[in-house]
């Protein structure tokens, strides 16, 4: 059984209660766990039971891993592009806990079957014409296919009835748009530079084996903040802080009931994205010390992180500035420099492919900044110039944006249309016009929103971009879209679960990020109804 989101019991019949009440309770809810609202993830899961088997919780993840099996044989969230790396994950520890393990629990045949259908499933889902910009799935996926492969060229593997006609090549082959030889090419490179640069900690599992010895330690916490990356570091020979990384994977798992996040702990991220979502409609008096003292304490000078392990980003930095601005305690934009290009803000230093969003976040930020300053910097003005005319270039010919943290795009539509509609201009309103249209002519029926299924997440971002859109809010078919999904966002207080929307290595939903918006979407539409 999953654990309970945390705010579930916050929620659960109290859709009458006012705004400030709900954005106070969830306010006091992230303020009181230091580790964040996140379910578990099958692929982090599955990787810490292959690479750490002795740690404590093992059968209880296997057995979890089991039941999370879908009825045609993959496993994970979304399309089937977004499944095929879980799939893997997943296939790939039963078949280890196979060759490893004599007497397993769950049994030998019940783990064969579940590693057989598995295969089967990954035959299916290898073929996709694109698959999600989904952090380093470029090394991830190869380097499970070959782990898969010499699992099932070994005699134990063959020895198995449900298992035999895959280890005489009856096996999936590598996904289409991959390459074998990738993982290598990577840890070439790490090895010509000398270590592991600190942008491929998070992912460091797709690379371990091929470097024993130059994994990479850090003094306290997760590395790269991910419980596959810190497996994968234990099970070489070179790990120097064993005892260390032991007690922060323990840690994780005694938050998520043995089970493991894509990343730990998320509480910076949480936060500040929370705290900027109800502050949109107006951050409750009862809440702002409890946000003051978040903002005070994340604030870097030298770039935030979103988690220890990580690098300093663009994104997290904005949002910091942001919510500083926001709750009346305004903090200089200069660490954004760091990340400053040509004409827009890389996410962090080395990067592959801009985001819009943290792009987005970075106008915002900017703007907030400036407009509490009495002379404000010509050089932030341009550098808020050029950002502002980057996003206006990345916005889709249908009138939406689409980033690479979200698979959804009416997150990083609503997030471009905040950022502009902050900015004047003919450029921007056009734009800001062009996305209430793609919005207006999307709605499904049941009046929500969503890339795949209608969803209140999505419902909110469509309303908090709607509502934004000069001279549209007041006209007749935005009013009526906006009636039509009241009811969307009203029946989210008393779910307990918002489903898997937002991009780490796999899907990931991040509840009470998510539950924040939905909240402040709805009081922001009741005040408009009023």
């Amino acid at each position: 059984m999953n654990p309970a989101p945390r705010h579930t019991a916050l929620i659960r019949d109290r859709s009458t209660d006012t705004y400030e009440q709900q954005a106070q309770r969830l306010v006091a809810s992230v303020a009181n766990d230091a580790w964040g609202d996140v379910q578990p993830s099958t692929y982090e899961t599955a990787r810490v039971a292959s690479w750490a088997p002795w740690l404590e919780g093992h059968e209880r993840r296997l057995a979890w891993l089991l039941k999370q099996q879908s009825p045609i044989g993959g496993w994970g969230e979304g399309p089937a592009p977004y499944r095929l790396l879980p799939t893997l994950s997943v296939t790939e520890a039963l078949l280890s806990t196979l060759r490893h393990d004599t007497a397993p629990s769950p049994s030998r045949e019940r783990l064969a079957a579940a590693a057989a259908d598995g295969l089967a499933a990954l035959r299916d889902l290898s073929g996709a014409a694109e698959w999600p910009d989904t952090a380093a799935i470029e090394i991830l996926v190869p380097e499970l296919t070959l782990l898969i492969d010499e699992h099932l060229d070994q005699p134990e593997i063959a020895a198995l009835d449900r298992l035999g006609p895959w280890a005489r090549g009856q096996r999936p082959a590598m996904a289409r748009g991959f390459h074998a030889a990738r993982p290598e090419q990577v840890a070439e490179r790490c090895r010509a530079a000398g270590g592991v640069p600190i942008k491929l900690h998070h992912t460091f599992e797709g690379i371990a084996r091929r470097l024993p010895r130059m994994v990479p330690t850090v003094p306290d916490g997760l590395l790269g903040s991910s419980p596959a990356a810190t497996a994968a570091a234990l099970a070489t020979e070179a790990h120097t802080s064993r005892k260390q990384a032991v007690a922060a994977l323990a840690a994780v798992a005694r938050r998520y009931d043995g089970l493991f996040p894509e990343a730990a702990p998320i509480s910076v991220f949480e936060r500040l994205w929370v705290a900027a979502a109800l502050a949109r409609p107006g951050l409750p008096r009862t809440c702002l010390g409890t946000v003051r003292s978040w903002a005070a304490d994340i604030y870097d000078a030298a770039g935030v992180r979103g988690a220890p392990g990580l690098l300093p980003d663009a994104d997290d930095t904005a949002m910091a500035v942001l919510v500083s601005v926001l709750v009346g305690s305004p903090r200089d934009p200069a660490p954004l420099s760091v990340f400053a290009a040509d004409d827009h803000y890389d996410c962090y230093v080395g990067e592959d492919t801009g985001s819009i969003t943290a792009n987005a976040h970075a106008l915002q930020a900017l703007t907030a900044w400036l407009g509490h300053q009495a002379t404000p910097g010509d050089a932030l003005q341009a550098r808020r110039d050029l950002t502002r005319g980057w996003l206006l270039s990345r916005q889709q010919p249908d009138g939406s944006w689409r980033d690479k943290w979200h698979a959804s795009p009416y997150y990083a539509t609503e997030r471009c249309v905040t950022a502009l509609a902050e900015n004047t201009g003919p450029a921007g309103r056009d734009a800001i016009r062009s996305a209430a249209d793609w919005i207006l002519a999307t709605q499904r029926d049941d009046g929500s929103w969503g890339v795949w299924d209608g969803t209140a997440e999505e419902t909110a971002y469509a309303v908090k971009a709607l509502l934004r859109t000069p001279d549209r809010s007041s006209r007749s078919k935005t009013v009526q879209s906006l009636n039509r999904a009241e009811h969307i966002l009203r029946a989210a207080h008393t779910c307990g679960h918002h489903p898997a929307l937002w991009h780490d290595k796999t899907l990931y939903a991040p509840q009470a990020m998510v539950q924040a918006e939905v909240t402040a979407a709805l009081e922001l539409l009741q005040a408009h109804q009023r």
